[in-house]
């Protein structure tokens, strides 16, 4: 069944990890053997061919870089400019693929069910297929002005998320408190004239309020998880989820371990130890959809390989093509047929059909 995965940081992977998306994930594993310089060096999960193989037709592929002030901890650029110039670096990496004929751009709703019918079109190998990409900007740091956000549109950019994590020219993100900035209101006004998806994943619980009521425009949050299940800020309240709910937007299921068991320390706990696995995020779902009343909310954004590997992913996972084995498992979770379409790939597509009709 065909999968929409609504976050992938593949251009992160691709220039700051210095992966060759275009092998398996077996090859990138063996030529990292010997590195030790990230945490996650010989466990990644994903690449195109992973993609393919695991049917997963169209991602909604980020450009991210970071600001950050000289009092900082956090990696990052020391001027917008720079963070824009790595943006502008992953940009040209996607557009490569293209070339290659590795990926295919979506930016409207023609393109949209265009890939769809290829993808749905058995007559043609997945192996042979490119992997659609929704351009996407994972907190908004690099936009150097306003007229930054105009550039990114005419090069694709469908969605954004003003907050990452820390601090934030537009609004703090993950880990912080308070609303967003000045500049942050006047980037969400941009956005909706533009009609720019706005991400709510990152934002802080004041942003968030100030954002729904400020943004008129599709809201959703590509990779999140309920804090009724795993206390943190990073999560989205029962309260969150009711207006997501009432504003049509749809929450795509995070796979990073911290979100999926509360008090996850990284470098300590082993999902296999800790049990960790598809069922755990089914358990978000489950929630949820006991909120909405129905399936029509909720949907994958994997966020696989987004600083992490192996040893902080659902350990019933070794690539991301494992995601198809969620069908059997929402299967025996009492999902009907229509409810794991929903999830696999039918509440995104309506959402962007809605989006860009």
């Amino acid at each position: 069944m065909l999968i929409i995965d609504a976050h992938l940081d593949l251009s992160m992977n691709a220039l700051e990890w210095n992966r060759d998306l275009k092998r398996t994930a077996t090859e990138i594993r063996a030529r990292e053997k010997k590195l030790t310089d990230k945490p996650d060096r010989g466990k990644g999960t994903v690449s195109l061919p992973e993609l393919r193989k695991g049917k997963i037709g169209l991602v909604v592929a980020t450009q991210i870089a970071r600001f950050v002030a000289e009092d900082s901890t956090l990696p990052g650029w020391h001027s917008p400019e720079q963070a824009w110039a790595q943006t502008q670096g992953q940009l040209a990496w996607y557009k490569a693929m293209e070339t290659q004929g590795e990926m295919v751009q979506i930016t409207n709703a023609e393109e949209l069910e265009k890939h769809i019918q290829l993808w749905n079109n058995d007559a043609i190998r997945d192996e042979k297929k490119p992997v659609g990409f929704i351009l996407s900007l994972e907190g908004a740091d690099s936009l150097v002005n306003l007229s930054y956000l105009e550039k990114a549109w005419q090069n694709g950019l469908r969605a954004l998320g003003p907050a990452h994590y820390g601090p934030g020219r537009y609004s703090p993100g993950t880990g912080m408190e308070g609303p967003l900035t000045h500049a942050g209101v006047d980037l969400l006004k941009k956005m909706e004239e533009l009609n720019i998806i706005l991400d709510v994943t990152h934002l802080t619980d004041e942003a968030f309020t100030q954002a729904v009521d400020i943004f008129k425009g599709h809201i959703w949050a590509s990779h999140h998880n309920c804090r009724i299940l795993v206390p943190h800020q990073r999560q989205l309240t029962d309260e969150q989820i009711k207006i997501l709910i009432e504003r049509n937007a749809v929450i795509g299921g995070g796979l990073d371990t911290w979100m999926l068991m509360p008090g996850w320390i990284r470098g300590k706990h082993d999902p296999q130890k800790e049990n960790i696995t598809l069922n755990t995020l089914i358990d978000h779902y489950d929630h949820i959809c006991q909120i909405a009343g129905n399936s029509n909310h909720i949907a994958i954004g994997s966020d696989l390989d987004g600083m992490f590997g192996l040893e902080q992913s659902p350990c019933d996972i070794d690539t991301i093509a494992d995601l198809q084995q969620l069908k059997g498992l929402l299967a025996k979770r009492g999902y009907a047929q229509t409810d794991i379409e929903n999830i696999f790939h039918g509440n995104w597509l309506r959402f962007l059909r809605s989006t860009w009709k």
